[in-house]
């Protein structure tokens, strides 16, 4: 699955890599969440556009969005089959940038949040699906969901779905949205090959939404782990019982 994401690489180095006409400048990301605007790559008229679309797709049919659980992730699998998201595998495929996501990898004690990414550091095009909600009252909103694969061998120690990287040489593969060109995407759908990817530990000060600064996709240390670890409930102490004093001891009891 992909519940977070990174984005830290220049806007110009993205804007050369994903080719999109707009110039845009903004921060560096390191906590992307769900219901977040993101940064989203379509094709319009041949010409790819940089657009922001909130992370969880809300599909057109719905009448009232807060009866409506949001859509963060799409299984490839059955993108072809589920109402929610096969309009928008035939007609509204997009890119969205990223140098990375987190996972947290289960353990017997607590899930522990990695930081996974290219073993080349270059920027990913993790592959999206886009809709467009409008209202009663006319008002829109552009909404989009990561598609997931699988994990292969080496990832699946951390979970056992990936979100589904598009290499820029199918960019244009993914995002050309003809008649035909859905089942041609559908091949697309698989998860990253085997060392592709590195990862490490990090800090689960990622564990909370509003923390977004460059120190939480650092490898965490021992000493951040020792601290981070749950410490033992503490057992209360047990209660003195004491005694009565026999009538004829002649002590009374401090106690």
């Amino acid at each position: 699955m992909c519940g977070r994401f990174v984005i830290t690489s220049p806007p110009a180095a993205l804007r050369q890599i994903f080719g999109y006409i707009e110039q845009p400048d903004f921060p560096p990301r390191h906590n992307i969440a769900p219901t977040q605007p993101i940064p989203v790559i379509i094709l319009e008229n041949g010409v790819r556009h940089f657009r922001l679309m909130r992370w969880g797709l809300l599909p057109g049919w719905v009448e009232d969005p807060r009866q409506f659980s949001l859509l963060f992730n799409a299984r490839a699998e059955t993108v072809m089959e589920r109402p929610a998201f096969k309009n928008a595998m035939k007609r509204r495929r997009c890119l969205i940038p990223a140098d990375g996501y987190y996972e947290w990898q289960a353990s017997e004690k607590r899930k522990r949040p990695h930081f996974i990414y290219r073993r080349d550091r270059q920027p990913i095009g993790l592959a999206g699906l886009a809709e467009t909600w409008i209202g009663p009252n006319g008002e829109e909103l552009d909404t989009v969901a990561i598609v997931t694969a699988p994990a292969s061998a080496d990832l699946a120690v951390l979970h056992d779905r990936v979100p589904v990287t598009i290499a820029p040489g199918d960019f244009d593969r993914w995002l050309v949205c003809g008649a035909q060109d859905a089942e041609t995407a559908m091949g697309l759908l698989t998860a990253p090959g085997e060392g592709e990817f590195a990862w490490h530990q990090v800090s689960t000060r990622v564990n909370r939404a509003a923390n977004d600064d460059a120190q939480l996709i650092l490898p965490i240390t021992a000493e951040e782990m020792a601290a981070e670890e749950p410490r033992p409930a503490k057992k209360a102490a047990p209660r003195k019982v004491v005694a009565a004093a026999s009538e004829d001891d002649g002590q009374g009891s401090l106690f």
